[in-house]
């Protein structure tokens, strides 16, 4: 692997790699997210699209769903499951916006 991304995609999976261990670390394992971390993370990385971040149940329903070993921690594999979720669902937001302005222009 290059050290420079040669590609817009490379640069996103890079981006991507140094936000989560941005984050990681802080309070354990520097390869895991803890919920204060996944919090700190959300809300500062994805406070336009999640909206209410800190909230404490929000973030605990979050982890639940993203912990699938259940250790309690968030890995990277869960913490890109994650994101690729949030990516579909602004993309599935986006077309279907885009579908109801084609419709709007028909009328």
């Amino acid at each position: 692997m290059s050290k420079e991304p040669s590609s817009g995609l490379e640069s996103a999976m890079q981006m991507l790699i140094k936000t989560f261990h941005k984050y990681s670390g802080k309070e354990g394992d520097k390869y895991t997210l803890s919920r204060g971390e996944l919090r700190e993370l959300l809300t500062e990385e994805l406070g336009n699209y999640l909206g209410s971040a800190q909230d404490k149940d929000a973030v605990e329903k979050v982890m639940n769903d993203l912990d699938s070993n259940n250790d309690g921690e968030v890995d990277f594999t869960e913490f890109i499951i994650l994101m690729g979720a949030l990516t579909v669902a602004c993309n599935d937001f986006f077309l279907e916006y885009k579908k109801d302005d084609k419709e709007e222009k028909k009328e």
